[in-house]
């Protein structure tokens, strides 16, 4: 009589719910920080590539680009000076900013200015497509590397998670919320509104959770693993 062993198959990774501190406490910080950093420049990258596309940007992106074209400022100082506000807002919701938090509020928009720099723009759907298509995988995978780094969500994230915590709406919900209305306000500015937009909406999310679980460093102590969301632009 024989019997059939079945090789047990690994816990998936998971992130955990670490305080600031604890995140900075948690080991493999520099594999982390490393990560975390590759994570952002190439969701920068991602950013300038969907400009240069023309096809529509993120929501956010949307309202970026039209504080942008009205204030004088490059897109990737309009991305930081919008952090600001929005990591207030933090305050009430009673949300702490972590090393990761603040790394995106900056890092992002120097990599976009920089991408922007050197990146032409595409002409001809023929271009531009491709050129979008590429951009929304590359920001899938810069967006899980730098969640996956566990060291803070980022400043617009942080948002729709604490008003969801604070409030008990759906976080489904309140991301929906939120994305229309900078969309909305954005297009207004004279934000890139288009197809590419749409598809960032629908795909994005699938993206970011394709990519994670191979993203998520595994850290050396017992942590609490907390459920991953992803309704998920994201920084």
């Amino acid at each position: 009589m024989s019997t059939t062993v079945t090789a047990a198959r690994p816990a998936p990774r998971q992130l955990a719910n670490l305080s600031p501190l604890a995140q900075l406490r948690a080991g493999r910080l520099t594999r982390r920080l490393v990560q975390l950093f590759v994570g952002l420049s190439m969701y920068g990258l991602a950013m300038a590539m969907m400009v240069r596309a023309g096809v529509g940007l993120d929501p956010w992106d949307v309202f970026h680009y039209g504080v942008s074209l009205h204030t004088g400022w490059s897109l990737g100082v309009a991305v930081i000076v919008v952090s600001i506000p929005v990591l207030l807002l933090w305050a009430p919701l009673r949300q702490w900013p972590g090393l990761g938090t603040v790394a995106n509020a900056v890092w992002i928009g120097v990599a976009t200015d920089i991408s922007l720099r050197v990146l032409p723009d595409a002409h001809g759907l023929s271009h531009q497509v491709p050129l979008f298509a590429a951009a929304l995988v590359i920001n899938g995978l810069g967006g899980a590397l730098y969640i996956g780094s566990q060291l803070g969500p980022g400043p617009r994230d942080g948002l729709m998670t604490g008003l969801h915590r604070r409030t008990g709406v759906s976080l489904r919900l309140v991301r929906t919320g939120i994305e229309l209305t900078v969309l909305v306000i954005g297009w207004l500015l004279g934000g890139i509104v288009g197809i590419g937009t749409l598809a960032y909406a629908l795909l994005i999310g699938p993206l970011v959770q394709f990519f994670l679980p191979a993203c998520i460093v595994e850290l050396p102590e017992r942590h609490t693993p907390t459920e991953v969301k992803l309704a998920e632009r994201g920084d």
